[in-house]
């Protein structure tokens, strides 16, 4: 069997997206030729522009979305215009089942294992406690082994254009950063109360931070709204310092992206941001929101990710992690 087109079926969100990568870049070394089309949310869809792993970007509004007539009829489209030779569909929602439904003569549609998916997958993957995302992830290009020992890529990646980071740059000089000093990008805050690390305790982690690494400028990371309320307030707790870089802002994915190219580090909450910064291949410890497993959501691999658990993140202890890795990692005249 010849494999020329894939399609990789996601939507979600960004930091999903992100680690998904890694199934293009897998397909991409096994199968050099293929034409590889990804499947995204709209608002996602900028990030993975001139990814080499990915050909076309198809994306969905909210709007076509939510409308099932405009829906199906944009699906149906999309699975006659190409003969697919994979399907990957990693959301596996019963949203996206049409586009195995208008292509049952494509020899592998891949699924995750659910009560819905038996009739139109020939090949379902199931979940398993404890697997690491990145090792989940990659059991959907299994089947692809009956073809060719297919070459796993474990590394989720991003592209940006060397001007982009060069633009970006030069917004940090403009915005008074000195470059030729290291910066660590900051997640203090989350898109969700329940999964944010306590802003007491992260104010008196970044005081010790800025105490015993003056050198260091810090960016704060956060969305407009409730995240930059909480942001501005831990600046304010902690004096509003020089070294604290509060209105620097990256106003698009693609600006975040060039931004994590431009840092030394990230330590904060867990989140898209975070995966962002691991796809740019920067070093990042993270304090997990109480729901999540960091044997499953932080990936293993040469680029340095070193989680805390929830209930073992006091302040001592974060502390005391935070100040060994930055130490490890930023090499800098202290």
């Amino acid at each position: 069997m010849e494999v020329k087109n894939v399609l990789v079926v996601r939507f979600r969100q960004l930091g999903d997206a992100v680690l998904t990568t890694v199934i293009c870049n897998t397909i991409r070394k096994t199968f050099p030729d293929a034409r590889i089309d990804y499947v995204l949310n709209d608002n996602l869809a900028a990030l993975f522009e001139g990814h080499p792993s990915i050909d076309r970007i198809i994306t969905f509004t909210k709007e076509e979305r939510h409308d099932t007539m405009t829906y199906l009829k944009k699906v149906w489209r999309i699975m006659h215009e190409t003969r697919y030779d994979v399907i990957i569909d990693k959301r596996s929602t019963f949203n996206t089942t049409p586009f195995a439904l208008f292509s049952l003569h494509t020899p592998i549609r891949v699924a995750l294992k659910k009560p819905y998916t038996w009739l139109l997958y020939n090949h379902r993957v199931g979940s398993v406690e404890n697997t690491p995302m990145i090792d989940h992830i990659l059991e959907h290009l299994e089947p692809l082994e009956r073809i060719c020992p297919v070459q796993y890529d474990r590394k989720m990646t991003l592209w940006v254009s060397e001007q982009e980071k060069e633009d970006f740059r030069t917004y940090l000089q403009q915005q008074g950063m000195d470059l030729s000093r290291p910066i660590a990008l900051i997640g203090v805050t989350a898109k969700l109360e329940n999964k944010t690390w306590p802003k007491e305790k992260m104010t008196e982690v970044l005081k010790r931070f800025i105490e015993c690494f003056p050198e260091i400028q810090l960016i704060f990371n956060y969305a407009p709204g409730k995240e930059e309320e909480n942001a501005r307030d831990i600046y304010q707790r902690l004096g509003a310092p020089a070294s604290v870089f509060i209105d620097v802002q990256a106003r698009s994915s693609r600006q975040l992206a060039a931004m994590c190219d431009a840092i030394n580090l990230y330590f904060g909450n867990e989140g898209g941001a975070r995966h962002i910064v691991h796809a740019m291949q920067k070093p990042s410890l993270v304090v997990c929101s109480p729901v999540a497993n960091p044997q499953v959501w932080i990936p293993q691999d040469e680029v340095p990710a070193v989680a805390i658990r929830n209930e073992e993140a006091t302040v001592d202890h974060v502390w005391q992690m935070l100040k060994e890795f930055t130490t490890k990692h930023i090499k800098t005249q202290l």
